[in-house]
Formats: C-alpha cells, structure tokens, sequence
C-alpha cells in the first residue's frame, strides 16, 4: 500500500444531525472516491461526519476523520496519508494536517475563512482547485490561504476554475481528474 487517503466530504456551518449516505454533500464525493479506489496502490475511505455541521470549533468532525485516520493507519501504519476535502471538508483537512503521517492535501472549493494556511506543514504539498464564481466559500480566501502556506514552506499551488460555482458541476470531468493527478503526485504513485 502506498498511500491512504480519506475523503471529507462537505457540510454546513451548524448542524448536529449525522451526515447521512443520502445527504449531498456525501453524494457529492462519490464520483471522488469512485475515481481514486480505481488507483492501484491506494487505500481510499470517504469520511461520514456524526454531524453535518462544523458547529463552532469543529471538533466533532474533526474527531471523526481522526478516527478514520487512525482505523486506516492501524492497517497500513508505514503509509503517507493524503487529505481530499471539499469545503468543509477542505477545512477538515487543513486541522487534519497536522498529523504526522499526512503527507499533503487536496482542497477542492475549500472553506478557509481564518488562519487555515498556516495549520498546513512546511514540506508538506497543498493542491486547491477552487471555482471563480463560487458564492459559497470564498476563491479568494482560499487563494490567500494558499498563498500563506507556501511562505512557510509548503508546496502549494493554487488552481481557478473560470466560471465554475461552489458544486463542481462545471466540467465534473475535470476536477476528477485533477484530484486524481494530484493525489497520485503527493502520494509519489506513478500516472
């Protein structure tokens, strides 16, 4: 096994009902997770939170991909961890990030309002893809983030997406792609 990575899907601000199967933001990721499973040398799980919401701190959520996390890692306890997150889950990411075996993350449309960037690991590698007309989580802040990240010594780049909103539904096709790429190059397998 080479890599194992968690997808975190998505979430709200507040909620403290379960993130259920059915829930778009689970729905959402799918295709995510369906894409990289079929990457030989990759352990894949995506991340159902006990509650949808971030709900201040986000310690609920964050707890639940740490047990993820360390369910994987009692399995393959010598692999790099890559981080996939979309929104909230990008935000998850970039709290999980810190952990020592994570060896970058993929932030697709992130939702980092404060100090994210600087959550992330010198020598770590940071990929964001993030819509320019997304009117759900902030392309700029997410670029600021980035940007803040790879001057303490993170890898980071910072991707837009012309015209594309907060769902990933413009040219799904590419965003796929590219998260499957850059998961591939942070986890060193071979494309």
């Amino acid at each position: 096994m080479n890599a194992i990575v968690l997808v975190l899907p998505g979430g709200k601000v507040r909620n403290a009902r379960p993130l259920r199967p059915w829930h778009l933001a689970a729905v959402r990721m799918r295709p995510f997770t369906a894409a990289l499973r079929a990457v030989p040398g990759l352990d894949v799980t995506q991340v159902s939170y006990s509650q949808r919401g971030w709900n201040g701190d986000g310690a609920a959520v964050r707890a639940d991909a740490l047990t993820a996390l360390r369910q994987r890692l009692a399995v393959h306890p010598d692999a790099a961890v890559v981080l996939v997150g979309h929104s909230m889950g990008g935000r998850v990411a970039a709290h999980l990030a810190a952990h020592p075996a994570v060896r970058g993350v993929v932030a697709l449309a992130p939702w980092w309002p404060g100090d994210e960037g600087a959550l992330l690991a010198a020598g770590q590698r940071v990929h964001v893809l993030h819509g320019t007309a997304d009117a759900w989580t902030d392309p700029a802040a997410s670029r600021r983030e980035t940007l803040s990240a790879s001057t303490a010594g993170v890898e980071a780049s910072w991707h837009p997406v012309e015209g594309a909103g907060h769902f990933m539904l413009r040219d799904p096709g590419r965003w796929h792609d590219w998260t499957v790429e850059r998961v591939q190059e942070i986890a060193a397998l071979p494309r």
